[in-house]
């Protein structure tokens, strides 16, 4: 494989998200979107053709390719440890879709099989990097709050199955609020203040069965088999802690909350599976009175963490969502079901190191290769 010039790309899953991160990195010229794949070969044929894509067939079409370095791995959850290992066997760094595993053993396999084989592993949510996130962490840095200490999030919703036509798998085992929303807010909070040290939840179910509630499949009856109300504490290596819930039990109609408290103030932070948002600051000074901050920096949306990768292939350096960080996040997940289950704090076994931030003139559109 060349090591000059734009990095070769090659998807795997043509289903709806595909086209957020075709529409950014077909655009993007540090990288070539060379193949598209998937078992449902029409899919990735129609969707080569939508966005002028040489190559398309099933996987083997991207894993086959000899310009593909990066492999984005948008399959379903239960099956990105599979397809993202086959990339690996084949030579190909690979950036997938959350979650990065539905288990430590499985993710851990992968990564020491990505470390063996010598390339990269990359995982969404890559909304941090957006400048939503990015402007919140360096007011933090900066110490605009004063010594950060806590963070209180929320996410409560009545749940996806009146408008999603085909719901069943966000109510199952790999999802719920937890896998399915979780990954966002975990990742902001490790971004904010560093790897995770324990966690202690609890977890319900408001209903065994739901209906679907619009498409084809209106009416229909399925199975709940998650926790669909989390409500998580975790303590951060760093000494801060935050309280989190994750809900699809909710009528509340509430946004997204993330706040992040410090000894001198309290910040607003935008939504995390977002890019951008106001960012609202409230200090010891101001009172009662919110500030509103505009935030500085990219606001391109999914893709930015396979460019982000891809550059820093190029370069040598590490890329900024790396599969530790989003084996971390798993690790949360997977420790917060545990103490949901044993009804008891459960600590982590995984660490990450900090993630540098972007420079706020940091520019997808640039040809820097």
């Amino acid at each position: 494989m060349a090591g000059t010039g734009p990095v070769g790309v090659g998807i795997i899953g043509a289903g709806v998200i595909s086209t957020q991160y075709l529409d950014n990195l077909t655009k993007f010229p540090d990288v070539t979107v060379h193949a598209i794949g998937d078992i449902f070969e029409d899919a990735a044929t129609k969707r080569a053709a939508e966005y002028g894509i040489a190559t398309s067939g099933g996987p083997d079409a991207v894993l086959s390719h000899p310009d593909v370095e990066i492999v984005v791995n948008l399959t379903i959850p239960a099956a990105h440890v599979e397809v993202a290992t086959q990339a690996v066997d084949a030579g190909k760094s690979v950036w997938s879709e959350k979650p990065f595993s539905m288990d430590r053993e499985s993710g851990r396999r992968l990564l020491e099989t990505a470390a063996a084989a010598g390339v990269r592993l990359g995982c969404a949510p890559d909304t941090f990097l957006g400048a939503g996130l990015q402007t919140a962490r360096r007011m933090i840095e900066r110490g605009d709050i004063g010594e950060p200490q806590s963070a209180l999030t929320l996410m409560q919703s009545p749940g996806p199955e009146s408008w999603h036509p085909n719901p069943a798998f966000l109510f199952q085992e790999g999802a719920g609020p937890l896998f399915d929303i979780g990954p966002y807010y975990l990742t902001a909070l490790v971004q904010f203040f560093g790897q995770i040290q324990r966690v202690g939840a609890f977890g319900s179910r408001s209903q065994l069965q739901r209906t679907i509630g619009s498409g084809p499949k209106a009416g229909e009856v399925f199975d709940v088999t998650v926790p669909t109300h989390v409500s998580a504490i975790a303590e951060f290596t760093s000494g801060q802690t935050s309280q989190s819930i994750l809900s699809f039990d909710s009528f509340s109609g509430r946004p997204p909350l993330v706040e992040i408290t410090g000894t001198e103030g309290v910040l607003s932070v935008p939504d995390p599976n977002g890019f951008d948002g106001a960012i609202g600051l409230r200090t010891r000074e101001s009172h009662d009175e919110w500030r509103e901050f505009q935030p500085v920096g990219s606001t391109w949306g999914r893709g930015s963490g396979v460019l982000d990768m891809a550059r820093a292939i190029r370069a040598g350096v590490p890329h900024r969502a790396p599969g530790e960080q989003a084996f971390h996040v798993v690790d949360a997940m997977v420790s917060i079901t545990q103490s949901i289950d044993e009804k008891r704090f459960v600590d982590l076994e995984s660490t990450v190191d900090r993630i540098p931030a972007l420079p706020e003139d940091w520019d997808p559109t640039a040809s820097t290769l």
